[in-house]
Parts: C-alpha cells; sequence; structure tokens
C-alpha cells in the first residue's frame, strides 16, 4: 500500500483521517503518518492490514501496481456508491 492510496480511499469514502482511525482502530497518529507517506508506506504489517481491511470493508478495491489498464491506485467496488 502507498500513501497515495490511503488518501485516495479515504477521499472515496469522504473520510477525514480520524474517521479511518476510528473505523480502523490504529492510532490517530500513525494514520496521520501513513497518510503523509509518499510511496510505499511502513510500518507494522498488522496496522497496515488494519487499514487495508478496514478500507475493503467499506466498499475500496486495491488496484494492482504495473496493472497497465489501471496503474497503482483505489476505487470503489462495483455496486458501491460513494457517500
Amino acid at each position: 500500500m502507498i500513501g497515495e492510496q490511503i488518501r485516495a480511499a479515504r477521499a472515496l469514502l469522504g473520510w477525514t483521517a480520524n474517521d479511518l482511525a476510528t473505523h480502523s482502530g490504529v492510532s490517530y497518529p500513525t494514520v496521520q503518518r501513513l497518510d503523509a507517506t509518499r510511496g510505499p508506506v511502513s510500518g507494522r504489517f498488522e496496522t497496515v492490514e488494519a487499514i487495508r481491511k478496514t478500507f475493503e470493508a467499506h466498499g475500496i478495491q486495491f488496484l494492482a501496481p504495473g496493472d497497465p489498464a489501471a496503474g497503482e491506485g483505489v476505487a470503489l467496488r462495483p455496486g458501491r456508491e460513494a457517500p
């Protein structure tokens, strides 16, 4: 996961960094640090997975890096409407 994906996923859901912290159980300062990252995020595997799983549970799908059709990013799953 890259910082740009975190910011894009939050934007698609209309979430603040505080919303992500609340939904994921990750501390607000940690969310802020990961959110400000350019490129690959670093941190505990469990922390990054908590964020990934939270986004996926709310309709976000992560696009694979190097996919010529999409590139690296995020999208809302089909049938899921942005707020």
